[in-house]
């Protein structure tokens, strides 16, 4: 089981990134020309791209995703959590 200071710390790490929300756009899938790449902060063009070398399409969704899945899978821990004390 994971305590507190371990999820606290994932929430951290999450929290530091870019904001979201991250989508993956792989070039021939999502959009035609160029390369596969992640847009971070939504639409806002301030935001940075993310290009990764050697990742697979499956690598470069999970990633995508991820920044929007973590928060939500704390969230609901904490809310589990709380209805288990």
């Amino acid at each position: 089981m994971m305590d507190s200071g371990e999820l606290e710390a994932i929430r951290q790490r999450c929290n530091a990134t870019t904001s979201g929300p991250w989508e993956s756009f792989v070039e021939g899938r999502d959009h035609l020309g160029g390369n596969s790449f992640i847009r971070t902060g939504g639409y806002d063009d301030q935001s940075p791209d993310i290009e990764l070398l050697g990742a697979s399409i499956a690598d470069q969704d999970f990633i995508a995703h991820a920044r929007q899945d973590i928060p939500r899978l704390l969230d609901e821990i904490e809310r589990l959590n709380n209805i288990v004390k």
